[in-house]
C-alpha cells in the first residue's frame, strides 16, 4: 500500500511539473499553425457548432503528455519491481501506445485544419478498420499470452468460452475506446468519469492482490488528478483523440484483466449510457429518417436544454460514482 500511494503522488508531481509548459507549447503550436490551416466548411452539425464555439480557442492534446508520463513511470516500475507481471504490463502499454498513436493522427489533423462541425479525422471507415485490427491484436495477446478465456458473471459462475473470448474482448475494447471519445465533450467530464472507474478497479486489483495492475492504475490516477485541475470548467486544455482513444481502450483492458466483464460494463455505466445515446440517435436517423433528440450524445442534449456545463459534469460524476459502487458490489458479492 505504501508503494502504491507513493506511485500516485510521484505521477501527480511529475505531471504537475510538466503540465504548464506543455499547455504553453500547445497554445504556441495552435497559434502558429492556425494561419496556414486548411479551412473546412459546410458543417453537418450546426447545433453542435453553436454549443461548442467557445472551445475553438482551447488546444487539444493533453492526453499525449499523460500517455508519455504513464509509459515512462510504468517502465520505471517494471525495472525496479522484482514481482512485476510483465505480460499484463506489456498488454496495457501496447494498448495505451497503439490507440494513442491512432488518436494522435486525428489530433495532428485537427491542429492543421480549421473546420466546422465534428472532426472526422481519418474518416469513420478507416478509423474503425484500424480500431478493429488493434483490438483483435490486443484480444489475441490477452488470450494467447495472458491465458484469459473465460466470462465470469456474478451469481451464475465462470464460463470458459475459449477462442470466442477474442471477438468478445475486441468488441469491449472498441466499444470503450469510442465511448470515451464520445464522452470527451464537456470540460472535465470524461476525465472525472475515468477517475471514478479507476478507483473501483483499484479496489478490485488490490482485493485480488494484483500488484502490477494496481500500480499501473495508481500511476494513471496520479496523472489524471493533475490533468483534471487544468481540464475542469473553464478548461485550459483538452484531452484530444490520442488520450480519448488510448484511455477508453486501456480502461477496457484493465477491466478484462480483472476477469469481470460484467463489472466493467457496470463500473463504466456512464460511458455505456453516453455511447448508447449516440447509437440510438444514429439508428433513429437511419431507420426513422429523423433525429430522436435535437443533439446527441446525452450530455450535449442537457447543454442544449440550457443546463450549465459544470452542473452537467458534476451530476454525471455523481451518477458514475453510484455505477462504480454498484459494479464493485456485484463483482465482490459472489467471488
Amino acid at each position: 500500500m505504501t508503494q502504491l500511494l507513493g506511485l500516485v503522488l510521484l505521477s501527480f508531481a511529475v505531471t504537475s511539473v510538466c503540465m504548464v509548459p506543455f499547455i504553453d507549447l500547445l497554445y504556441s503550436l495552435k497559434k502558429r499553425f492556425e494561419k496556414a490551416a486548411l479551412d473546412v466548411k459546410d458543417s453537418e452539425t450546426p447545433i453542435h457548432d453553436k454549443l461548442m464555439k467557445t472551445d475553438a480557442a482551447i488546444p487539444s492534446g493533453g492526453g499525449v503528455l499523460i500517455i508519455i508520463i504513464l509509459i515512462i513511470l510504468s517502465l520505471g516500475y517494471w525495472l525496479f519491481s522484482p514481482s512485476v507481471d510483465k505480460i499484463s504490463l506489456k498488454i496495457l502499454l501496447f494498448t495505451l501506445i497503439s490507440f494513442g498513436l491512432l488518436g494522435l493522427v486525428d489530433d495532428v489533423k485537427l491542429l492543421l485544419t480549421k473546420r466546422s462541425g465534428k472532426f472526422v479525422g481519418l474518416g469513420r471507415g478507416k478509423m474503425f478498420t484500424v480500431q478493429l485490427l488493434l483490438s483483435l491484436a490486443i484480444s489475441g495477446m490477452l488470450y494467447f499470452t495472458g491465458g484469459l478465456n473465460n466470462l465470469y458473471i456474478s451469481g451464475l459462475g465462470n464460463f470458459i468460452i475459449d477462442s470466442w473470448y477474442i471477438p468478445l474482448a475486441a468488441f469491449v475494447i472498441i466499444s470503450f475506446a469510442n465511448a470515451y471519445n464520445i464522452s470527451d465533450g464537456l470540460d472535465g467530464l470524461s476525465t472525472g468519469l475515468l477517475l471514478i472507474c479507476l478507483f473501483a478497479f483499484l479496489a478490485l486489483a488490490s482485493q485480488s492482490i494484483d500488484l502490477t495492475l494496481a500500480s499501473f492504475i495508481g500511476i494513471w490516477i496520479g496523472t489524471l488528478f493533475s490533468f483534471l485541475y487544468f481540464n475542469i470548467w473553464p478548461a485550459r486544455i483538452f484531452l484530444g483523440d490520442a488520450g480519448a482513444f488510448a484511455f477508453g481502450a486501456t480502461l477496457a483492458v484493465v477491466g478484462l484483466l480483472t476477469g469481470k466483464i460484467l463489472a466493467l460494463a457496470l463500473i463504466g455505466g456512464m460511458f455505456v449510457i453516453i455511447v448508447l445515446s449516440s447509437l440510438i440517435q444514429i439508428m433513429s436517423k437511419k431507420i426513422l429518417q429523423k433525429k430522436l433528440l435535437p443533439i446527441a450524445p446525452i450530455h450535449m442534449y442537457f447543454k442544449y436544454m440550457g443546463w450549465e456545463e459544470p452542473k452537467i459534469v458534476v451530476r454525471f460524476w455523481l451518477a458514475q460514482g453510484l455505477f462504480a459502487i454498484f459494479g464493485l458490489w456485484i463483482a465482490l458479492l459472489l467471488k
